[in-house]
C-alpha cells in the first residue's frame, strides 16, 4: 500500500529541572500541537520528562516516580491525539537507570524504549534510536532520535552533517530533537537544535536558540537525491575561527537561565558587574545586556498564554560598580562609566582606597611593599564589595574571568576568581578580544567610541600605582602574550599534545612574530603555571561551556598537586 504524504515534527518543550509535573504540562502543549498541525510523529529530547542534567537526581526514587506520575498524566490529556509521541523520560530496569523514550499515542503506551525500537502503528513503521543504538531495520519509514546534545560551537555544523548522514543509507526520515530551554547552565548550555533530514538532505530546522519547532510534510513516494554535506572539522584550527554572534549566545542564554532559575517566581535575579574599563568586564557587561534581552522577548512570548503581571526582565535590573584603587587610570575609570553611559545603565563609583589601606594597616602591611598581598588585598575587597551588594538587591555577581586566566591561574583566589556565575569561562582572551571588537564594528555613537578605545588600552589588572596617569603593569608582561597560550591551551587540551610537539607547532605557526626562544620561555611559563594553579579551578563557580576545551572542574578533572611535564 502507497502512503500517503504526511508530516513529522521534532520538537522542544521548555522545561525546569528535576519538575516532572511542569514538564508534562509542556509536553502535553506539544502532543496538543502536533495534532493541531496534522503532525502524525512528534519527537521530543532526551530526557525533557525530567531534563537531562538532574545529575545524581537520577538516582532519587522520587524523581524516578514523578517521571512516571507523569507519563500517566500526559497518557490521560492526550487521549483523544491521534499524533505518535516519543518523549525522552529515565525509567529504572534491574537496579539501573537508563535514558529512555516513550511512546505513546491516542492516550496509549506503545512501548519505552532505553536504546532503540522498531514499532508500527497504523501503517506507520518507525523506530527510535537513543545514544547512537541503531533499531536495526532497514524498512522503517521514520526514525525518532531523542538526543541532549550541549551547544559549543561548531557544534551545530557537526550536528547537521551528523544527522543528515543517518538519513542517507538505508534511505528515511530521520527526525532528530535536541534539548533546549530550561536545562541546567551549570557548565553547559542547550539550544534546542532540531533537524528533519531525508536522503542526506535538510527538510527542516529550528535554529540553535529558535522556537525549538521544526515541522516538514513527508511524500514516500518521491525520490531523494540530497547528497550529505561537507564536514566542517575544527579540530586543527584555534579558538579564532569562532564566530562571536555564536559565542555571546552561547554565554547569555546560559546567563538568562540562571539568572531566571534565582528570580523566585518574581521573573529574574539582578545581575551586579564589576566594570574596570578592561576587556573582560566589558564583555561580561555585553553578555549580561544580551541576557536581559532574551529574558525580556521570552516573557513577551509567554504573556501570550500567561499573566505575568510582577515579571521584570528590563536592563535596569544590572547593577553596574567600578571601584577605583591604587592602579585605577582615569582612562579606565572614564571608560567604564562611558560604557554604562552607552547602554544607559547606571554606573555606581565606589573608591576602595580607604577600606584597602585599614585593611593592610589591620594586618599590619606596610603599604609601601608592592608584594602579592598589596595587589590581591585590592582584589578581594572588590570581590567582598559586589558580593555585598548582591546581598542587598537579591542578586548575584557575574563573573569576567577568561579561559586563558584560569589555565595560567593568573586570577586572585577568593577575590576576581569568585562569582555566582563566570560568563567568560569558556572564553579564551584572544576571543574575548574579538568578540568586543566585532560588537564595536556593529555599533555606532558613544558605544563604538568606547569600546574603541577599550580595545586600545593595555591589558593589565591595575593593581599597581600608574606612572604620569600611564598604565604601568601590564600583564603580558607578566605572564607573556595571550596569543601564544591561547594556542598552548588549545593544543595542550584539545589534542592531548605532547609540549615537544606544540613548540614545533607554535614555531611554524609564529614564525614571523615569536623567535623560538621567546616561544620556549612562554610555553615552560605556561605548564609551570597550569600544573601549579589547579587548586583554584577546583573551586571555580558556573559558567557556560562554549568550546570543546572547558577547565570546569565538573568536566575537566586534574589532580591540584600534579607534577608539570619537565
Amino acid at each position: 500500500m502507497q502512503m500517503q504524504p504526511f508530516r513529522v515534527a521534532a520538537a522542544t518543550p521548555s522545561i525546569r529541572v528535576a519538575d516532572c509535573a511542569y514538564n508534562a504540562a509542556r509536553i502535553i502543549d506539544i502532543i496538543k500541537k502536533a495534532d493541531e498541525e496534522n503532525v502524525r510523529l512528534v519527537c521530543m529530547p532526551a530526557l525533557c520528562m525530567t531534563g537531562s542534567t538532574c545529575g545524581d537526581l537520577f538516582l532519587q526514587k522520587a524523581l524516578l516516580d514523578g517521571a512516571m506520575n507523569a507519563l500517566c498524566e500526559i497518557g490521560l490529556q492526550t487521549a483523544d491525539s491521534k499524533a505518535i509521541a516519543v518523549v525522552g523520560m529515565p525509567t529504572l530496569r534491574r537496579g539501573e537507570v537508563f535514558s529512555a523514550a516513550a511512546v505513546l499515542c491516542e492516550g496509549r503506551l506503545l512501548g519505552i524504549v532505553t536504546e532503540s525500537g522498531a514499532f508500527e502503528h497504523d501503517g506507520l513503521k518507525f523506530g527510535v534510536e537513543i545514544g547512537g543504538a541503531s533499531c536495526g531495520a532497514d524498512d522503517v519509514h521514520v526514525v525518532a532520535n531523542p538526543c541532549a546534545e550541549p551547544e559549543i560551537i561548531g557544534a551545530a555544523a557537526q550536528r547537521r552533517m551528523k544527522i543528515a548522514t543517518q538519513s542517507v543509507k538505508p534511505p528515511r526520515v530521520y527526525v532528530s530533537a535536541n534539548a533546549g530551554a530550561g536545562e541546567s547552565t551549570t557548565d553547559s548550555v542547550f539550544s534546542g537544535h532540531n533537524l528533519i533530514c531525508r536522503g542526506g538532505k535538510i527538510l527542516a530546522e529550528s535554529p540553535p536558540f529558535g522556537d525549538g519547532w521544526a515541522v516538514a510534510e513527508i511524500d514516500l513516494s518521491a525520490p531523494q537525491n540530497g547528497r550529505v554535506p561537507e564536514p566542517v572539522s575544527r579540530d586543527d584550527a584555534p579558538f579564532s575561527c569562532a564566530n562571536p554572534d555564536e559565542i555571546l549566545e552561547i554565554q547569555a542564554h546560559g546567563l538568562a537561565k540562571r539568572l531566571e532559575h534565582l528570580g523566585y517566581g518574581e521573573g529574574c535575579a539582578q545581575a551586579v558587574l564589576g566594570i574596570s574599563g578592561g576587556l573582560d568586564s566589558t564583555l561580561a557587561l555585553l553578555v549580561t545586556v544580551r541576557a536581559y534581552e532574551i529574558l525580556e522577548k521570552n516573557a513577551k512570548i509567554q504573556e501570550q498564554t500567561t499573566t505575568l503581571e510582577n515579571r521584570r526582565y528590563a536592563k535596569d535590573k544590572i547593577i553596574a560598580v567600578t571601584m577605583p584603587c591604587f592602579g585605577t587610570t582615569d582612562r579606565t575609570k572614564s571608560n567604564a562609566h562611558k560604557l554604562c553611559e552607552a547602554y544607559k545603565i547606571p554606573c555606581r563609583e565606589i573608591d576602595i582606597t580607604e577600606t584597602v589601606q585599614s585593611h593592610l594597616r589591620d594586618i599590619s602591611h606596610d603599604s609601601n611593599a608592592r608584594d602579592a598581598t598589596f595587589e590581591n588585598a585590592q582584589a578581594r575587597v572588590r570581590t567582598l564589595v559586589l558580593m555585598n551588594i548582591a546581598n542587598q538587591n537579591g542578586g548575584i555577581v557575574v563573573g569576567s574571568g577568561s579561559l586563558s586566566e584560569l589555565a595560567l591561574g593568573f586570577t586572585t583566589f577568593n577575590g576576581d576568581h569568585m562569582s555566582m556565575y563566570g560568563v567568560n569561562s569558556g572564553v579564551p582572551k584572544t576571543m574575548v578580544r574579538r568578540i568586543v571588537a566585532h560588537v564595536a564594528d556593529e555599533s555606532n555613537g558613544k558605544l563604538k567610541k568606547v569600546l574603541t578605545d577599550i580595545l586600545a588600552t593595555p591589558v593589565s589588572p591595575e593593581l599597581l600605582p600608574p606612572e604620569n596617569g600611564e598604565i604601568t603593569q601590564r600583564t603580558e608582561d607578566i605572564v607573556g602574550p595571550y596569543e601564544l597560550h591561547d594556542f598552548f591551551i588549545w593544543h595542550t587540551l584539545r589534542h592531548g599534545r605532547a609540549p615537544a610537539q606544540i613548540f614545533a607547532l607554535a614555531k611554524k605557526e609564529f614564525e614571523k612574530k615569536f623567535t623560538p626562544e621567546e616561544i620556549s620561555k612562554w610555553q615552560e611559563l605556561f605548564y609551570r603555571r597550569f600544573f601549579s594553579q589547579q587548586f583554584k579551578r577546583n573551586c571555580l563557580p558556573d559558567g557556560p561551556k562554549v568550546f570543546s576545551v572547558s577547565l570546569s572542574p565538573r568536566s575537566f578533572n586534574m589532580p591540584s598537586d600534579a607534577v608539570g611535564y619537565s
